[in-house]
Order: structure tokens, then C-alpha cells, then sequence
């Protein structure tokens, strides 16, 4: 397995709120975008990869329901101690967090999502999103209340339903999934997904050249855009 990724503060931002987790050996990765005053953005997305970090050796060995049960679990642990640290710290008020999460096994992988920061599989030349925002313009779609090309533009399309530290309890979206040789999986931001269309992604891996390549000039044309918030990519490519 190779792994690729970029984390960037972006054109605008002065700082970076983006956080990153990639534990090869354990086949564990995972995106985290924050957000709240102060520098606590970035406060809240450490924190949550820093807790989910240290659980990472408790998930070794185990598989199928186990596996998606224990990580539910670090991540409901991630959200209690993010949320005390936004209500006990004043410098921390309203802070919170996405979070995608992907667990490589042998055989399969786990997907585990709060918030609306992306996972995606590519196969047989083929991309496929793995995850559903957790925003208002994501909840329209789903309802059939707006298309797909609206909720691009829609203004209100960073209001977030669920976040990693915005309430007591937390609801998050788990599930297990096969793998194929050849698999490529991608975690990101919406400060890439907002620039790059899923169309565009397709595009561009379909290409010819190295998975460098392609991931190089992807984090380019996201500059080239202007980047106007942080954003952060992270490919694990399976052999």
C-alpha cells in the first residue's frame, strides 16, 4: 500500500485548521477538518486524530462488527473530549470538527464519517463517493428538494448538521466494505472538494502517469483556483 497526501492553509487562510492521520501500519487514515475562533479550528481536528490515534492499537486484530463497533466507540470518545474541551475552555467555544475515517484490513475496510469531509473509492475506472455530507445542502439533496448542480453554488452549503464536539452525543455514519486489488481510496476537505468536482476527479484519474502525478497536479489546479479555505487530501493506493 502507498499513501500520498497534502495538507495546505490555502490562499486566504492564515492558518491551517486541517488535520491529517495516516498510520500505515496500522491501516488507519483519516481527514478532519475544524472549525470555531480562534486558532480552536485547528484545536478541535488535532484533538480528534490525537484521540483516535491512541485507540488505534485496540482495533488491531479485531474484524467485521467488532471492528466497525470499536471504532464507533473511539469516535463517540473523540466527540466527548472535544466537546469538554469547547465548553470547559472559554478559547474553545464552539469548536468541532469533521472527521472521515478509513480502517484497511485485509480482506475489507471500514468507512466512518461525521461532518463533510469526503471518502471515495476508485475502481475498475470507476469513482465512487463513499460518504454523504452531513450539511444542510447535503440533507436538500437527499430529500429532492435541490440537484446536485445547486447545492455547488447553494450559499448556506458550509452549515453543518453534525460535527465531532458540537453536542454531548454524537451520530455518525459506519460501514464495512470488501476490497479488490487495485483499489485506490481517497479522503479529503471540502476545501478540495469544493474545487475539484467529482467529475474533474474521474478526469484526472483516468490519466496517464503515476499516482504522484496525479495527485501533484490535482493539489496544483486547487492553488490555481484560488483556494480560499484550507484543504487537504489523502490516497491510499492498494496494491
Amino acid at each position: 500500500m502507498r499513501v500520498l497526501s497534502f495538507s495546505e492553509k490555502g490562499c486566504i487562510r492564515k492558518n491551517n485548521e486541517d488535520s491529517f492521520l495516516a498510520l500505515a501500519t496500522l491501516g488507519l487514515f483519516a481527514v478532519a477538518d475544524g472549525m470555531g475562533g480562534h486558532r480552536a479550528g485547528e484545536v478541535a481536528s488535532s484533538t480528534a486524530l490525537q484521540v483516535l490515534e491512541k485507540s488505534a492499537p485496540q482495533l488491531v486484530g479485531l474484524e467485521d462488527q467488532s471492528l466497525e463497533r470499536e471504532l464507533t466507540e473511539a469516535i463517540v470518545q473523540a466527540n466527548r473530549v472535544v466537546y469538554e474541551s469547547s465548553t470547559t475552555k472559554p478559547e474553545n467555544a464552539g469548536m468541532g470538527t469533521t472527521l472521515t475515517v478509513l480502517l484497511v484490513r485485509s480482506k475489507s475496510v471500514v468507512i466512518a464519517h461525521v461532518g463533510d469531509s469526503r471518502a471515495y473509492l476508485w475502481r475498475d475506472q470507476e469513482l465512487t463517493a463513499l460518504t454523504m455530507d452531513h450539511s444542510l445542502v447535503g440533507e436538500l439533496v437527499r430529500l429532492g428538494q435541490i440537484s446536485l448542480e445547486e447545492a455547488e453554488k447553494h450559499p448556506q452549503r458550509h452549515v453543518l448538521m453534525r460535527a465531532v464536539g458540537a453536542d454531548p452525543e454524537i451520530e455518525l455514519d459506519c460501514k464495512s466494505m470488501n476490497l479488490q486489488a487495485g483499489d485506490v481510496f481517497l479522503l479529503c476537505t471540502d476545501g478540495f472538494s469544493n474545487m475539484i468536482s467529482d467529475q474533474e476527479l474521474e478526469e484526472e484519474f483516468l490519466e496517464m502517469g503515476s499516482w504522484e502525478e496525479r495527485f501533484e497536479r490535482l493539489r496544483k489546479l486547487t492553488l490555481e483556483r484560488g483556494a480560499p479555505d484550507n484543504f487537504t487530501a489523502l490516497c491510499c493506493i492498494l496494491d
